[in-house]
């Protein structure tokens, strides 16, 4: 070591690391145990934990609240934003038209054309045509009159009499009597200034601060350096700090030598845990999962595979040929031999009915007019009606659908 550090002796060294490995080795020892019990905790407790409480929350509360949030949140805000959009549209139009409306109405059509043609129209006329010659002829008579003769009285009396009886004999006695007098006695107090100057800083040394600095300097510095300072120096460099390095050195050796004793009495116990339970454990864990492999995990395969099988070749196959061999042809011949035709009946009943009803209607259409030009003895003028409506024809060909009336050729602007 350097000499500013010397190496303290024996005496000191190995008492102090005996007493420190004593009180370290318990300290390590525990700390050792619980870093693996931690790591134990860590592996086999919070992270499986973890991760259920993370699934659990991912599909519990997570999921939900993302499926609440986009199927029923997300949609009723949007219809409430909405809603409110088109309510405080509604409230704005009605205020508006109960607070903005009438006011500006009142503003625009009745205080606008009261006050200008009611106040500013007549105000103007009788400023321009009354006020401003009324207040033309004022000033000039208060000009000739008022005006004129005191600007006269102040120019020719007053401002003579001011600088002849006040400001000359004013600036004589200042240039010379007050000036001098003035001069003089600020020669005088500056020269008395000049001597309290020097002489009242020297006092106030003399009496405030010489004292106290020969005090300090001979009396409290002398006192604190040789009766405090330099104890308390010679203590802390030949005492405390060599005996605190010396802890410090301590701690680090004995803790290091701790961590190897802690490591090999984990060792041992491992090594003893190991043959005494874990290995006997591990045999009856393999005993017990090859027992539930071959009593319990393969017969219940192989009912599995008789149950499939026999749920294939009795039940599935059966019911194949069932719907191949017996219902679908049903189906087909029920289609083809009965809905068919029923089909059509109803199609050819349901036009002959719609011919029937149109027949009957022409024939009430023609027995009115006929019995009201019996009555009348005029013909009565035709109704207004829809033309009627073509039946349809094939595209290409002049063949009829099937139960059509063919249409005319002539158009209707021809037939009129």
């Amino acid at each position: 070591m350097s000499m500013e550090h010397p190496t303290p002796p024996a005496l000191i060294r190995i008492p102090v690391r005996i007493v420190v490995l004593v009180a370290v080795l318990p300290v390590r020892m525990a700390w050792d145990a619980l870093t693996a019990g931690g790591r134990l905790l860590d592996r086999a407790l919070l992270r499986p934990a973890g991760r259920g409480l993370e699934w659990f929350f991912d599909h519990a509360v997570a999921l939900p609240a993302r499926w609440l949030y986009r199927w029923l949140l997300a949609p009723a805000g949007r219809g409430i934003a909405i809603a409110a959009g088109w309510l405080g549209l509604a409230l704005m139009c009605l205020l508006k038209a109960l607070f903005v409306w009438p006011w500006v109405a009142l503003w625009r059509y009745v205080v606008v054309p009261v006050a200008r043609y009611g106040i500013a129209v007549p105000a103007v006329w009788l400023y321009r045509r009354v006020l401003s010659p009324l207040g033309t002829g004022c000033f000039f008579l208060l000009e000739k009159l008022v005006l004129v003769p005191l600007a006269a009285l102040f120019r020719y009396v007053l401002v003579p009499l001011l600088r002849y009886g006040v400001a000359v004999p004013a600036v004589w006695l200042d240039r010379y009597v007050l000036t001098p007098l003035g001069q003089g006695l600020g020669r005088l107090f500056r020269q008395v200034g000049r001597g309290l100057g020097w002489f009242l800083p020297r006092l106030g040394l003399a009496l405030f601060v010489w004292p106290w600095v020969g005090l300090w300097r001979y009396v409290v510095v002398p006192v604190v350096r040789y009766g405090i300072v330099l104890p308390v120096g010679w203590l802390w460099s030949r005492v405390l700090v060599p005996v605190g390095r010396e802890v410090r050195d301590a701690l680090g050796l004995c803790w290091r030598v701790a961590g190897f004793v802690s490591r090999a009495v984990g060792r041992g116990l491992k090594w003893l845990a190991w043959n005494l339970l874990g290995r006997p454990l591990v045999h009856v864990w393999w005993g017990l999962r090859w027992c539930a492999r071959n009593l319990v995990a393969r017969p219940l395969v192989q009912v599995w595979h008789g149950l499939r099988w026999c749920a294939r070749n009795l039940v599935a196959r059966p019911a194949a040929r069932v719907w191949s061999s017996v219902l679908r042809p049903a189906g087909h011949w029920a289609r083809d031999a009965l809905w068919a035709p029923a089909r059509r009946a109803a199609v050819e009943a349901g036009r002959a009915a719609k011919d029937a009803l149109s027949s009957a209607r022409a024939t009430v259409r023609e027995a009115r007019r006929d019995a009201w030009r019996a009555l009348v003895g005029a013909a009565r003028p035709v109704e207004p009606r829809e033309p009627g409506a073509a039946r349809a024809r094939t595209l290409g060909s002049t063949t009829n659908v099937s139960g059509a009336v063919p249409a005319p050729e002539i158009s209707l602007r021809k037939r009129g």
